[in-house]
């Protein structure tokens, strides 16, 4: 399971609460299964299911979903008709390479959302190993 290291500075909800943008918060595993969701108070209530949606594209695709909407932006219609979250907001996590789960993120805008999931995303990698030896 995916969980934020406690050295970590700013939390997607602290992230979220600077900004003043109650959010939805979903956190995913790398075939999109949900393992961590959270609902900020004031947060429109269609948000739960974009966050969630946000974080299984991000994570089966294996991309952000900002790509996806730039993509749409830019003619790509092939997406639309995919079944997929399209919107900015979704950030797969990786480690070593390797997707190892998403955040999504659904609030006040696509911008603020995308910023958040960076965060998210950022927190739940975790801390380069330091060398022990003195």
């Amino acid at each position: 399971m995916i969980k934020p290291e406690p050295r970590r500075s700013c939390t997607p909800r602290m992230s979220a609460q600077q900004r003043n943008a109650p959010s939805a918060i979903a956190v995913v595993d790398p075939a999109g299964d949900l393992l961590a969701f959270q609902r900020m108070d004031g947060v429109r209530l269609a948000s739960a299911d974009l966050a969630i949606e946000k974080a299984r594209t991000a994570a089966r695709l294996q991309r952000p979903t900002a790509e996806i909407e730039d993509n749409i932006n830019r003619g790509r219609t092939a997406f639309v008709t995919a079944g997929i979250a399209a919107l900015r907001g979704g950030v797969p996590i990786r480690v070593n390479g390797e997707v190892v789960g998403a955040v999504g993120v659904a609030g006040l805008s696509k911008e603020i959302d995308a910023d958040i999931a960076n965060t998210a995303a950022a927190a739940l990698r975790p801390l380069p190993k330091t060398d022990q030896r003195r």
